[in-house]
């Protein structure tokens, strides 16, 4: 069925198709339809974080910017949902066209450029959230703050979601806000993050609830980077790691239809690239810190292969896109079976 309207939402613009698609997922959950048309998520709990996981499979951010439709894709089966990245202040992001289909090879190139409505938004979605799984909410900076006040944009969105959310993710990796990948490296890294760890505790100790913090990381770095920016991760007390972001490599689609055009390249041919960073991470961190493993998970068996590279959790978006819901069936049952 998903391979019909597919071939309708792919004969689309992609960024139409993709308002389309969340549209008539979220009336068929406000019409209390949509268990009709769900697949079957296997049960395999998991405690990561601290927190309890109905199963390993989440969906990364960036499907769902502004918290208009995470009730309806945590219906689907989803162990957890991301939302975001949302920024303190609405934004555009950049002009389109801004996202292109590269369907040769199942992947998706992007410069949205933190396009959102802005936290407050986000936050009045959120307070009227029927989904009962894990909530994780990505944050960013505006691209009109400079970069040695990034900070600022964190600390604002993370106090304005902090009673809102199960974990907040941190978006240092984003290719499309200009220099925001600077802020994953040495000094800058572990400055920032010691301040939003401060915030955190603050947020503990006066509310008596304890919300982990995970750093999104790029896929494009060598095992030098990586072994740095793990031991400042540990160093800093972060809650966990997701690995990793979209790339901005072009291997694996030279030649094809819009692989020169600039943004994060997504889906199959970062499969590796991030595969690599996963078990580059877990050399270093052990068990100190779980990874949530992201990028090119098209089925259970590279699901399987972000977990046993390291991955506690792992996330889809392109695949998502590609395969459709039947995906949370097969890598849900892929884990599950996996796990006996």
């Amino acid at each position: 069925m998903y391979s019909l309207i597919r071939k309708a939402l792919f004969s689309l613009n992609p960024e139409t198709a993709h308002h389309l698609s969340l549209d008539w997922l979220g009336a068929a959950e406000r019409l209390k339809v949509l268990p009709l048309l769900k697949p079957k998520a296997h049960y395999n709990p998991v405690q990561v974080m601290g927190l309890h996981f109905d199963n390993p499979l989440g969906l990364a951010a960036g499907l769902d910017k502004n918290g208009d439709y995470f009730n309806a894709l945590g219906a689907l089966g989803f162990g957890f949902v991301e939302t975001g990245t949302v920024t303190p202040r609405p934004q555009p992001g950049n002009p389109q066209p801004r996202l292109f289909r590269l369907p040769e090879r199942e992947a998706i190139i992007n410069r949205m450029g933190f396009n959102n409505l802005g936290v407050d938004h986000l936050v009045e979605q959120v307070k009227r959230r029927r989904y009962s799984g894990i909530l994780g909410i990505n944050i960013g900076k505006n691209a009109t703050t400079p970069l040695e006040n990034a900070v600022d944009d964190y600390l604002e969105c993370m106090k304005k979601v902090y009673a809102h959310a199960q974990y907040i993710t941190f978006n240092i990796s984003s290719p499309n806000t200009p220099g925001l990948r600077d802020l994953q490296f040495g000094d800058s890294l572990a400055r920032m993050l010691e301040r939003l760890k401060a915030e955190q505790q603050a947020h503990y100790q006066a509310e008596g609830r304890y919300v982990p913090l995970a750093v999104k990381i790029a896929p494009d770095m060598d095992d030098v980077a990586i072994e740095q920016v793990a031991n400042v991760l540990v160093e800093q007390g972060m809650d966990g790691v997701i690995a990793t972001n979209t790339t901005i490599s072009r291997e694996g689609v030279e030649g094809l239809a819009h692989s020169e055009e600039t943004g994060g390249l997504s889906g199959l041919p970062v499969r590796d690239k991030s595969t690599h960073v996963i078990a580059a991470l877990h050399a270093h961190l052990k068990d100190r810190l779980p990874i949530i493993g992201v990028g090119g998970i098209t089925d259970g068996a590279s699901a399987l292969e972000k977990m046993r590279a390291g991955a506690k959790l792992v996330q889809v978006y392109t695949g998502f896109i590609y395969q459709g819901p039947t995906l949370i069936e097969t890598i849900t049952e892929t884990l599950a079976r996996e796990s006996l």
